[in-house]
């Protein structure tokens, strides 16, 4: 199942139609949620009863809105809603325990609905029990590429695994890209980079792969490497990541600079 948080902002019903194509590529249902207070959710009777009650229509509307963009975009898929009673990033990280990829958009709308902003992508991606996906930066002209960022860590293998398979299921080329602080990389980098890529190359031999070894920051070199791409591919965490911090530097500044798509794939579950 793929989850898909919205709140009634235009960058919700984009994310909402590309999970919805996710959904369709990976043959699996889609859960449209909404996440409201709460009190509001529950409250029937009291002074607060008109707010809450006005509350949950807004929250139907948005609900219908996005049903009825994810069967335009994909009538064959399955597709359900749900209302979550609690913070947007609680009620998100809680609900994607039970699924396989958790979609939210770049940025809300503002005030009380906008609350799937960067904070709540922020929030899931550094905490959520799956891979978490960013929708911001659709391409117009999509160039038929998955671009993923490996360091060497240990985290590397599963972001990997995550970019090959998204590779197949949308028949795209699979562009391997790690920075590095040296000036003029040498064959030994790039020796580097194909000792990392191997063993998922070898499950994935109709997959077509061109590794790349760039001088700069990671998040510039992977920006640049990213225009126009189907996605970016990153792990949660990698070699610069300081002790304790639940996403790393490089998928941080990802969130709000990527040009498209942003994949933060979880370095454990």
């Amino acid at each position: 199942m793929i989850l898909v948080g919205v709140d009634g902002s235009q960058a919700g019903l984009e994310a909402v139609g590309w999970a919805a194509r996710e959904a369709a590529l990976r043959e699996v249902p889609l859960m449209v949620a909404h996440a409201m207070p709460k009190w509001a959710y529950e409250t029937e009777t009291d002074r607060y009863a008109e707010v809450a009650r006005w509350l949950r229509e807004g929250g139907r509307s948005v609900l219908a809105a996005a049903e009825q963009r994810a069967r335009r975009e994909e009538p064959k898929i399955t597709v359900d809603t749900a209302f979550l009673a609690d913070d947007p990033r609680a009620a998100l990280i809680t609900a994607a325990k039970e699924a396989e990829l958790l979609v939210v958009g770049s940025h809300g709308i503002g005030g009380f609905r906008g609350m799937l902003v960067g904070s709540v992508a922020h929030g899931v991606a550094g905490h959520a029990p799956c891979d978490v996906v960013v929708v911001r930066g659709l391409p117009s002209l999509p160039r038929g590429e998955i671009v993923v960022g490996i360091d060497g860590s240990p985290a590397s293998a599963r972001v990997l695994e995550f970019a090959f398979a998204e590779a197949r299921l949308r028949g795209a080329r699979l562009r391997a890209v790690h920075a590095t602080s040296y000036a003029q990389p040498g064959r030994a980098a790039l020796d580097e980079v194909s000792e990392v890529t191997w063993p998922s190359a070898g499950w994935h031999a109709d997959v077509a792969l061109v590794e790349e070894v760039v001088h700069g920051h990671p998040v510039e070199v992977l920006r640049q490497a990213a225009g126009g791409a189907d996605l970016l591919v990153v792990g949660s965490h990698g070699h610069g990541a300081f002790a304790g911090m639940v996403l790393g530097s490089v998928s941080q500044e990802l969130l709000q600079q990527s040009p498209c798509p942003l994949v933060v794939v979880r370095s454990a579950r």
